[in-house]
């Protein structure tokens, strides 16, 4: 029996890694066959990541990680969860690859999912042109025309986040009614870099390497209409990734997995939980990694508060 099993490989899985494999607790990382690495694998360049200040590629900062991980003594395996048996003091962690591992305590660390428009070309142009996080790119468009995609408050913060780099904000609606609240919508109206296109959506991205406008369908005529944008950003939610757990570990009304304050900690003992799949806010790399910190920790700490034989059994499995 394994003391820890980490399900996800993002900042926040690989971060609890690193600390859990320091306290020698042998984690083993669930990569996913298909995700390892989380969100960033696709993402160019990342600036706002500490320590780095020249910036990294998403892909490299992540293989780093899981370097530091490994140097620990974590174990990676790129296999997908299907399901899992949470309750009591054996956890069981069945595989696509058909085995079931068990464990003391799982760290679940699966992330959230951006919700995508669906249409040609937007996941080969993804970050290069094609973004679901203005934190994460927006200064790369100094300068620019984009466009954000959403009628909520978290397109509206996007957009309004982005006025502090490129020249014109277009904001893209299906409806001629915005979802976001009352003061985010003035807030949005009010700043003279943003221009409303409502009663829209965007059907078609244009770019050979980099994205060089959209080609948006008006909803009530069917006239289609080209922009030239040098930035597409995608804000029309995000979902996390917890059908894995469903029934078994309690969710926020947003969604996300319930945890006990600051803590990591889950409706279930020895189940805790990290990332962005608690993190229906900040959703950044960084706050991820912390997040994950304090999952091997809080594992750490009820390792320890284990009757002894318990502990034993799963050291020496």
């Amino acid at each position: 029996m394994r003391d820890v099993v980490i399900i996800g490989s993002g900042p926040a899985g690989y971060t609890a890694a690193i600390y859990a494999a320091r306290a020698n607790l042998n984690p083993l990382v669930v990569a996913s066959s298909v995700e390892f690495g989380g969100d960033l694998m696709t993402t160019t360049d990342v600036d706002n990541f500490p320590g780095f200040p020249e910036g990294i590629m998403g892909p490299a900062l992540m293989t780093d990680m899981q370097k530091q991980a490994e140097r620990f003594g974590a174990e990676i395996m790129y296999d997908d969860v299907t399901s899992v048996e949470l309750a009591g003091p054996v956890k069981k962690i069945s595989l696509g690859n058909g085995d079931t591992v068990e464990a003391a305590a799982v760290i679940v660390a699966t992330g959230s999912a951006y919700r995508k428009l669906g249409i040609p070309d937007e996941d080969r142009l993804s970050g290069y042109g094609v973004s679901w996080c203005a934190t994460c790119d927006g200064a790369f468009y100094r300068d620019k025309v984009v466009a954000v995609v959403g009628g909520g408050d978290s397109a509206m913060e996007e957009a309004t986040f982005l006025t502090r780099f490129a020249d014109t904000v277009y904001i893209i609606h299906r409806s001629d009614k915005l979802r976001a609240s009352a003061v985010m919508q003035e807030r949005a109206q009010n700043d003279p870099k943003i221009k409303f296109i409502l009663n829209a959506t965007v059907e078609h991205i244009y770019g050979d390497d980099l994205v060089s406008g959209i080609g948006t369908v008006d909803t009530v005529t069917g006239e289609e209409t080209t922009l030239d944008v040098s930035g597409l950003f995608i804000a029309i939610g995000s979902d996390p990734r917890t059908h894995v757990v469903h029934g078994q570990l309690d969710l926020t009304p947003e969604g996300t997995i319930a945890v006990d304050g600051r803590t990591s900690r889950t409706n279930i003992e020895g189940v805790f939980a990290a990332g962005d799949v608690i993190d229906p806010t900040y959703r950044q790399a960084v706050t991820a990694a912390g997040s994950g910190c304090v999952a091997a920790l809080d594992a750490q700490h009820y390792l320890e508060s284990l009757p002894q034989k318990q502990a034993a059994a799963s050291h020496s499995a």
